[in-house]
């Protein structure tokens, strides 16, 4: 197969790249933007490592086709701080200790960002659902819960 040419919309910045048709966003945003931080897991969409946004709506890049994307907006881990400033939920899992191993804290932040996007203050029973399809094998998940409890009250 050829490299079709394909426009990307990434943390706010216009991307044309050649890719193969039938690779995946994971595998654009890794292998052809460098952007490194969205993270290979299962790559069967159910580990949620790869977690991206899609126009404020986490999507699993593991299973997406940039393509499909279109004139969408993605906005991966790297696009969550401004400059040299980090996101507040990038330093409440500093400071609770929600990121352990850190595999699946690109994928956490992402679902996190989109959960706080759309509802300011939500319960712990609200945050596990949000994150349900994110696994984590290191924390248990109680310091991920206060990590997005303190970034909400931020």
């Amino acid at each position: 197969m050829s490299k079709q040419l394909v426009t990307l919309h990434v943390n706010g910045e216009a991307r044309t790249i050649a890719a193969d048709p039938h690779h995946t966003l994971l595998e654009v945003l890794r292998e052809e933007l460098g952007l490194t931080g969205t993270k290979h897991g299962c790559e069967l969409g159910e580990c949620g490592a790869c977690t991206v946004l899609v126009d404020g709506t986490p999507v699993l890049a593991c299973l997406t086709l940039p393509a499909l994307v279109g004139d969408a907006e993605v906005t991966t881990v790297e696009g969550l701080a401004t400059g040299e400033s980090l996101h507040p939920l990038q330093i409440a899992f500093a400071e609770e200790g929600a990121a352990q191993c850190g595999y699946c804290t690109p994928g956490m932040l992402m679902t996190a960002k989109a959960l706080l996007d759309t509802t300011a203050r939500p319960t712990r029973a609200e945050i596990a659902s949000a994150i349900s399809g994110n696994l984590c094998r290191c924390t248990g998940y109680t310091a991920i819960y206060e990590a997005i409890e303190k970034a909400a009250r931020a």
